[in-house]
């Protein structure tokens, strides 16, 4: 208990610092993203208005350079807007009404604009020079207009953000502690898998190696009562043990590391049935029962197929009184099914999808020699799955399987 608490604040601590650092990575990217999108709203308005200005000052100075004298230069907002000419000394030569008899509010090169104050207000009024010619003299327009709505833009807009920001960063921040939080719960959850099946695994194993280190030791201590033979038998029976179950725990980690599949072939699935009827036959007292064995063709891997159908037959043969049958067909919609039932006592509604977990042994067959080492199964619903099929436990202890038909020559 107190690892899967350390477990937890670790997992937790980890939850906490991903959500910090992703939270501070979505700050600074809307704090940059907000700042750039002011100064490119205010650079674009500015440039409106400075176009604007230009255009003006660009008309006035065509109307004098077409010889028609200088004009009374008119705006048509007092308030947002005044236009000058100037000689080349800098004297006014006209004016709009609202800052007649003032001195030039601006100096500039025809051509350039600048930012000045003046006296109509105490903002800066943004001012767009254009040359002219009047006969012999070099004048110069002067067009100002005050960038009230690019600040009171500006200011709207960085109001909005102000409020919006906050509320997007809590809403990333909330993401991405639910989204880490279940990513964490399925590493948590591969963990103590994990966990499970290595101390099972190293259950399994420890149980045919004490058996072969104990009658070793009990030869190494009594060699002239040992009987050479049953020795060696024991010794062979737990090795070919050991190799089954290191085999079927390979061909699991094959699947966990999603292995490329082997070359799929088309596979006569009937074979490999009738292949696992004579095995038992010739191994057991039961009475197998072929006779609904039909053809049937499938694409796969054929030593993958014939392990799905050898499993199914081991664990049918060991819970079996009398009798194992086993069906097989096409049934016409693309699909084959094979099924696999005994007359044995069947599996608990409870336990029927349990069956196909990892080193899971039910009640009555825990003993390993009873009951194997609960991977067989497990074996039967990987290479199923592998194969784009499925197997279910149907009522007592008939399992089926339904795997996609091959096409057969």
């Amino acid at each position: 208990m107190t690892g899967e608490r350390r477990q937890q604040r670790r997992l937790r601590a980890v939850r906490v610092r991903a959500t910090l650092i992703a939270a501070l990575a979505v700050a600074l990217a809307l704090v940059a993203g907000g700042t750039a999108l002011v100064l490119g709203l205010r650079s674009e308005l500015s440039g409106d208005v400075r176009d604007a200005a230009r255009a003006r000052a660009q008309q006035v100075a065509r109307v004098i350079d077409a010889g028609r004298g200088v004009p009374a230069p008119t705006v048509t907002d007092p308030a947002e807007e005044f236009l000058q000419v100037v000689d080349a000394s800098g004297k006014v030569v006209a004016a709009s009404s609202n800052v007649r008899g003032q001195p030039a509010l601006a100096r500039l090169s025809p051509g350039h604009s600048a930012s000045v104050r003046t006296p109509l207000d105490e903002d800066p009024f943004l001012v767009v020079a254009a040359g002219a010619q009047d006969g012999d003299r070099k004048l110069v327009v002067l067009d100002g207009r005050a960038p009230a709505g690019v600040a009171e833009a500006s200011s709207t807009v960085t109001r909005l953000l102000l409020i919006g920001l906050p509320v997007l960063l809590v809403l990333a921040a909330a993401a991405t502690w639910a989204a880490v939080g279940l990513a964490l719960r399925r590493v948590a959850r591969a963990e103590a898998a994990q966990r499970r099946f290595v101390s099972d695994a190293s259950h399994e194993l420890r149980s045919p190696v004490a058996a072969v280190r104990q009658h070793a030791e009990v030869a190494l201590a009594h060699p002239g009562r040992t009987d050479a033979g049953a020795l060696a038998t024991t010794v062979h029976d737990e090795a070919v043990r050991m190799q089954r179950l290191v085999d079927d725990l390979l061909l699991l980690a094959r699947a966990d590391e999603g292995a490329p599949a082997a070359p799929r072939r088309p596979v006569d699935l009937d074979d490999l049935v009738l292949e696992e009827l004579r095995r038992l036959r010739s191994t057991t007292e039961l009475r197998i029962d072929g006779t609904a064995v039909g053809a049937a063709r499938v694409r796969g891997d054929e030593d993958a197929l014939r392990r799905l159908v050898r499993n199914l037959g081991e664990n049918a043969a060991r819970h079996a009184r009398t009798r194992v049958a086993f069906t097989l067909a096409d049934t016409g919609d693309g699909r084959v099914r094979l099924v696999v039932e005994d007359d044995g006592p069947g599996i608990p509604a409870a336990d029927r999808k349990r069956v196909f977990e990892r080193f899971v042994r039910l009640d009555e067959s825990r003993s390993r020699e009873a009951g194997g080492a609960g991977l067989g199964l497990a074996i039967v619903a990987e290479v199923a799955a592998a194969h784009g099929g499925s197997v279910r436990v149907g009522d007592g202890a008939r399992f089926v399987v339904t795997l996609p038909s091959g096409e057969r020559n």
